[in-house]
């Protein structure tokens, strides 16, 4: 049996190298879906193969995962409860093709990962296996009584690493649990998991890694401008960039600031709550002068209707069900919506916060003559308003006359 492993080099997926090998007599092969990681993907492969893996792969998806990914999520201006940035969420789609890509290469029979049993991303891997290569097998040991009843907790797992000499640098007091990508950096579990607990005290505080807090921030506000062509970010103050190089561009810029931080308590797929802290610097920036942008070029409706999508969208995403039909038609929608979204905003950054202080697009529909309170000739007569305004009221009129002891007042 060939079994190819979601691998992060980290105390579980360590343990699950041997036990898989074991347990199924299995050889294992081991994949990183670099994303944006940086430094935690050093010495993967000498760890894996120490470990009992016979080979190891480190595949770079972070061009393909913010054009592919997080631009389009981005365009539809997704954010999950109305807090959530979807950082890890849609990372998952992208890690899951990857991995059954690997899979049909190497000819595996199973794909296996060390996602828990109460979180969401087991529901993620596994929808996207689902959508990609229902023939293959998904092995997930955290839903397996006999894996569960030999590591119930963190100790049990690293005196296995020492009894089967795997160097892991872990201890049983981990404080929580981190999870990168370009996107974002996700903070849950351990001291995490007490929604009272703060973690922006001065003895806490070091646990942020892309953002300064925001009362250590600079002094002296930073202006820039970004320059978006049918609703993605294409230029930084007038250069040039890739998506993956805006996306990494405007994390330091934007952390330098203090910005992106999300503290929140939020409803899991799997029915329960969690509390997670979050930080995605260049994505509140991207986003904020996409919307700019739109509120320019987007007609109204439009720009309402999509509104409307945006929870069920990112209810899409959060869950997992990025290869759902539902979520590529309102992909298609969405894209449709973003034509005229060109233009160029320019920002205020400042301790934390994000100011819009302008706005120009070629393709606006904010006409100054229109919207002029100075008496300025244009396409609108205010005596239209008249017969507007009354034939609004007529419902309202009617009601009154017939059922005002149903009205509140």
């Amino acid at each position: 049996m060939k079994i190819v492993l979601a691998y992060s080099g980290g105390l579980d997926t360590s343990v699950l190298v041997r036990w898989l090998k074991d347990h199924y007599n299995a050889e294992i092969i081991t994949f990183a879906a670099d994303v944006g990681q940086e430094e935690e993907l050093d010495g993967l492969e000498e760890k894996a193969k120490a470990t009992g893996a016979s080979a190891h792969y480190t595949l770079d998806l972070k061009d393909e995962f913010a054009k592919d990914y997080i631009f389009p999520m981005l365009r539809a201006n997704t954010i999950y409860e109305g807090q959530y940035y979807l950082g890890t969420s849609i990372a998952r789609p992208l890690i899951a093709k990857a991995h059954i890509d690997l899979a049909r290469k190497v000819g595996a029979d199973a794909v296996a990962h060390g996602a828990t049993g109460k979180g969401n991303d087991q529901v993620r891997f596994e929808l996207g296996y689902a959508a990609l290569a229902p023939d293959l097998q998904i092995i997930s040991p955290w839903r397996m009584e006999v894996f569960r009843k030999a590591f119930p907790g963190r100790t049990e797992m690293i005196k296995y690493c020492a009894d089967n000499n795997i160097n892991v640098e872990a201890s049983a007091s981990k404080p929580y649990s981190m999870d990168r990508n370009s996107l974002h950096i996700s903070y849950e579990a351990g001291i995490l998991e007490d929604p009272w607990f703060d973690p922006t005290t001065p003895e806490n505080k070091k646990m942020y890694k892309l953002t300064v807090d925001p009362e250590d921030a600079p002094d002296q506000a930073q202006y820039i401008e970004l320059d978006f062509e049918k609703g993605d970010c294409t230029a930084i103050d007038g250069k040039k960039v890739t998506p993956a190089e805006a996306v990494y561009q405007l994390n330091k810029i934007a952390g330098k600031h203090g910005i992106g931080r999300v503290d929140i308590v939020e409803n899991r797929f799997v029915g329960m709550k969690s509390r997670g802290v979050y930080e995605t610097p260049g994505g509140t920036i991207i986003m904020m002068g996409h919307k700019q942008v739109e509120s320019l070029t987007m007609d109204r409706e439009l720009e309402h209707l999509r509104d409307s999508l945006i929870p069920k969208y990112a209810e899409l995403v959060y869950n997992g069900f990025w290869f759902a039909p539902e979520r590529e038609a309102l992909q298609a929608f969405i894209d449709n919506s973003q034509k005229s979204v060109t233009g160029t905003v320019r920002l205020k950054l400042y301790k934390g916060n994000v100011t819009t202080v302008g706005r120009k697009s070629p393709y606006s529909l904010y006409d100054e003559n229109v919207a002029s309170m100075e008496g300025v000739q244009s396409s609108y007569n205010p005596d239209d308003a008249t017969g507007f305004i009354r034939l609004q009221g007529l419902r309202l009129r009617a009601r009154a006359a017939t059922q005002s002891e149903f009205i509140e007042k």
